[in-house]
């Protein structure tokens, strides 16, 4: 599902406009955006939590040369399920493998 199709299906849950739908989730994105900058998590209940995570130097391979390399140590932005979600999801699957 592409963001337009998110919007539009939203749209027709809640019985906004596309055009407020869009602003909304644009603001939810930009501030869940500047939360990850300044370093803080953003939990929404049922739904997950956002948060930034680091990742360690590591050694790699250049998949071209085969040859060693150090990867530097980053900083990378996560999400963990929250317990709503996950079972949800989860309830699916276990349909689909009983059908």
């Amino acid at each position: 599902m592409q963001k337009t199709d998110f919007i539009a299906e939203v749209a027709r849950h809640t019985g906004m406009s596309q055009k407020a739908v869009s602003r909304a989730l644009n603001g939810a994105i930009d501030v869940i955006t500047q939360a990850l900058i300044d370093g803080q998590r953003v939990t929404l209940t049922g739904f997950g939590t956002f948060e930034v995570r680091q990742r360690s130097e590591r050694e790699g391979v250049h998949p071209k040369t085969r040859q060693r390399m150090k990867i530097a140590a980053t900083k990378t932005p996560g999400f963990t399920p929250g317990n709503t979600l996950r079972e949800a999801v989860r309830a699916t699957n276990e349909v689909e493998l009983i059908g």
